[in-house]
């Protein structure tokens, strides 16, 4: 089904225009890309719980977006630990948690046709070589709702496979990932040519 991970609000941060969050998104993630430092990442890190806060999440919101982020942090720490040092692992899995933390907070406070008009108006200049805004802002919308789906997919068949004591087992992780990932999509196609977006 195709529909969003908006949390309706009245916070500030639901009523800030869509255009000002995604900048304050981009400025922010390439400055901690860039800086790659821990008071860096410090500040990121109040920043982000300062917009939490505001917006009203709950924590136990944020820990469902990270939850999912575990095991790609461990292995990205391990592998920077391994090749460089944990200072450096350290700045790299807080600025990719920040980042995700911040994109999943920009959804939820966002309606998704706010953001759709935001990248359409963005993507008008491109009409003139043959690109077609309108699809590529869905394109990119149905991207950045991937994202939390394919966390939900993960979170749940993680639970499952916990339940079934078949923790260790990596095929019992992928295959019903596999499945409900592309149950999943056949709903979004179904549910695109619905609206018309069927060629």
């Amino acid at each position: 089904m195709l529909t969003s991970v908006y949390r309706p609000g009245t916070s500030p941060l639901h009523r800030a225009r869509a255009g000002t969050k995604l900048l304050a998104l981009a400025v922010g993630a390439s400055a901690l890309a860039w800086q790659r430092s821990v008071p860096a990442v410090a500040v990121g890190a109040l920043v982000v719980a300062a917009a939490v806060a505001v917006a009203g999440m709950p924590a136990r919101w944020v820990w469902e977006q990270l939850r999912p982020l575990r095991w790609v942090l461990l292995l990205v720490a391990g592998f920077q630990v391994l090749t460089q040092d944990w200072r450096l692992a350290l700045v790299v899995c807080a600025t990719l948690a920040l980042a995700v933390l911040a994109a999943a907070l920009v959804t939820a406070t966002t309606r998704m046709q706010e953001l759709l008009d935001v990248l359409q108006r963005l993507l008008q200049p491109l009409r003139r070589v043959g690109v077609d805004p309108d699809r590529v802002a869905l394109l990119l919308a149905l991207t950045l709702r991937a994202v939390p789906v394919l966390q939900g997919l993960i979170a749940e068949v993680g639970d499952a496979r916990r339940a079934r004591g078949c923790e260790r087992s990596l095929r019992a992780l992928l295959v019903p990932l596999l499945i409900r990932t592309l149950r999943h999509a056949d709903n979004l196609g179904e549910a695109l040519a619905a609206r018309g977006v069927d060629d």
